[in-house]
């Protein structure tokens, strides 16, 4: 299996969907903007985010067993993607690559 380059390249906030919809929340993402991690057997890196995980991890798995080419053509490198997470209120982009 190949590894996959995992990097954090925007995180975004809706201030005011989360006033109108979000209860409070103390904590809510620790990942910063830069912050790289790989994944090896296309398993979940120490420190990643679980929900961010359950987002990826599809795309994850198809780069770590040498597949892309997501939707014909959409990615300019096709071992590559563009995926965030599912988080409405803070959604975070990560850019995947597969490295040898």
């Amino acid at each position: 299996m190949l590894k996959v380059k995992i990097s954090v390249i925007r995180k975004a906030e809706y201030k005011d969907l989360m006033e109108q919809y979000e209860n409070p929340i103390e904590h809510a993402c620790d990942l910063q903007i830069g912050q790289v991690f790989v994944s090896s057997d296309a398993q979940k890196p120490n420190g990643f985010c679980d929900s961010a995980w359950s987002s990826i991890f599809p795309f994850v798995l198809t780069l770590a067993c040498g597949g892309g080419n997501f939707y014909d053509g959409w990615m300019k490198n096709e071992k590559s993607a563009m995926i965030s997470c599912n988080d409405g209120f803070r959604p975070v982009s990560f850019l995947l690559e597969a490295i040898d």
